[in-house]
C-alpha cells in the first residue's frame, strides 16, 4: 500500500470512488516530481527568485500536476539518456514575474502553468508547465534533437549548442520549435521551423 500510495503521489493522482483522477491538494515543496526531482527544484532554481528570496509558490493545484507532467514526460526520460541536467528556471508566479520585467513573456512561455491573475483568469493560457535546462558538457542541439525524436513535448525554443533550452509540456503535444536567431538590431528573433527541418538541418 505504501508503494502504491508513493507512485500516485508521483504522478499526482488521488482515488476518487472507483477511479483516478488528478489531484486536487498542494503537495509538500520536496515531495518527488518526477524520478528524479522535486517541487522545490522546478520553483526554486531561477537565478532572480534565488537573488530576491521570493517564496515564488504555485497556488493551483494544476500547476504542480503540471509541473510533475512535464518532469514524466520529458525531464525524466532526458536524465535517464543524458545523465544530470542543470534547472536554470522553471515555474514563475505573479509575483516573481514582476521583477523581471522585458525579459519573458508570461502569456506565451507556460512558466506561469495554470496560475490565476488578479482577474482570477489564466496568466497563461496554453496551460501546461515549461523549464529551461542545460545537460553540462554536452551539445544543446543534440539534447534539443533527441527531445524532438523521443518526447511529446509542446513547445521547444533553442536559443544555441551552449545555451539553456526552454521546453514545456502540456495536453496538446503542439511539437512547435522556435530557434531563438540574433536580429540586425542584437535581439533575438524568434524563427518557427518544422520538426524534421530542425532535424536534419536547424541553422537554415
Amino acid at each position: 500500500p505504501e508503494a502504491f500510495d508513493a507512485t500516485l503521489q508521483r504522478l499526482r493522482l488521488e482515488i476518487a470512488g472507483f477511479g483516478l483522477r488528478s489531484a486536487s491538494t498542494l503537495p509538500d515543496l520536496d515531495s518527488a516530481c518526477g524520478q528524479y526531482h522535486t517541487f522545490r527544484d522546478f520553483i526554486e532554481c531561477g537565478e532572480t527568485q534565488a537573488k530576491i528570496g521570493l517564496p515564488n509558490l504555485p497556488k493551483q493545484a494544476e500547476t504542480y500536476n503540471a509541473l510533475a507532467d512535464l518532469a514524466q514526460h520529458v525531464i525524466d526520460p532526458v536524465m535517464d539518456y543524458f545523465g544530470g541536467i542543470e534547472l536554470t528556471y522553471g515555474f514563475c508566479s505573479l509575483e516573481l514575474a514582476k521583477h523581471i520585467p522585458g525579459r519573458i513573456d508570461p502569456k506565451r512561455e507556460q512558466h506561469a502553468s495554470h496560475e490565476l491573475n488578479t482577474r482570477g483568469n489564466l496568466i497563461c493560457e496554453r496551460k501546461g508547465a515549461a523549464c529551461d535546462f542545460i545537460v553540462p558538457d554536452e551539445n544543446m542541439l543534440e539534447v534539443a534533437q533527441w527531445i524532438v525524436q523521443n518526447t511529446p513535448f509542446d513547445r521547444l525554443y533553442f536559443y544555441g549548442n551552449d545555451k539553456p533550452l526552454h521546453v514545456s509540456y502540456s495536453g496538446e503535444h503542439s511539437r512547435v520549435i522556435v530557434l531563438m536567431l540574433p536580429g540586425k538590431s542584437g535581439r533575438l528573433v524568434p524563427k518557427v521551423v518544422p520538426p524534421e527541418k530542425f532535424l536534419a538541418s536547424p541553422e537554415n
